[in-house]
């Protein structure tokens, strides 16, 4: 029963993942709670950035293991296949947000945990932050468009060790593939995470514009984000059923 909180400092959004019981694994509600607060941001014209953290020392475990189960005994009814795409659109939504992006990632991002990590426009990682795909660890087919995402940040290669080989990168090699930005100590991550942030909330106005400007000229995944969805949502639901069935 977590809840993805909001507050606003200075023109920075800070949003917290809060179900530390689970390690900020997102629900359904959670997801829908994530869409709600980033449509908050985008209306707030005095925002001029936002800072995405988890609660508890942990960034986020991916998605809820109920409705993974949930979705792998019946892939297809109408209920689960919109519920795991609510999933989806979280961190879709997240990293669609009209101001720049930045991740403060402590403890855990795993799984689509590491989607919504890759969503943020930067990320600043713990020094011990565990960063993995974990998904053919646990006999699943990566989704969310997760292959789009690493080749992006990282390039081909990078996705192949994370997305199928299913190597798990410390802090320190994040950054050396252009993953994060920086790696601290846990302690300074969230800190750090809100200072970067504010040299671009002073003028929210340039600062979107500026990010838009960005995206156009950098470009999204190599197949547009939700056509990289799409690509893998059949085979992950086939893996979900497969393991369940």
């Amino acid at each position: 029963m977590g809840t993805v909180n909001l507050a606003v400092k200075e023109g920075v959004a800070i949003i917290e993942v809060d179900a530390p019981e689970v390690r900020n694994a997102l629900s359904v509600d959670m997801a829908r709670q994530m869409v709600a607060r980033c449509d908050e941001i985008d209306a707030d014209a005095s925002v001029g950035a936002a800072v995405l953290y988890g609660a508890g020392g942990s960034f986020c475990s991916g998605a809820e293991r109920g409705l993974l189960a949930a979705v792998g005994r019946a892939p297809l009814t109408e209920d689960n296949y919109a519920q795991l795409g609510e999933i989806y659109r979280a961190f879709t939504r997240f990293g669609e947000l009209a101001v720049p992006t930045v991740a403060a990632v402590r403890g855990a991002a795993v799984g689509a945990g590491l989607n919504l990590m890759l969503a943020a426009d930067l990320r600043i990682v713990a020094d011990d932050a565990r960063l993995m795909s974990g998904f053919l660890r646990i006999g699943l087919h990566p989704g969310g468009g997760h292959f789009g995402l690493l080749g992006q940040r990282a390039g081909r290669e990078a996705a192949a060790a994370l997305g199928l080989f299913s190597q798990e990168i410390s802090a320190a090699r994040a950054v050396q593939l252009g993953l994060a930005w920086e790696a601290l100590p846990s302690a300074e991550v969230e800190a750090r995470a809100i200072e970067i942030a504010a040299n671009a909330a002073r003028d929210p106005a340039l600062s979107r514009l500026a990010l838009a400007s960005l995206r156009a000229e950098l470009g999204p995944p190599a197949l547009p984000w939700p056509a990289g969805v799409a690509v893998e949502r059949g085979p992950q639901l086939w893996s979900m059923a497969r393991r369940d069935g």
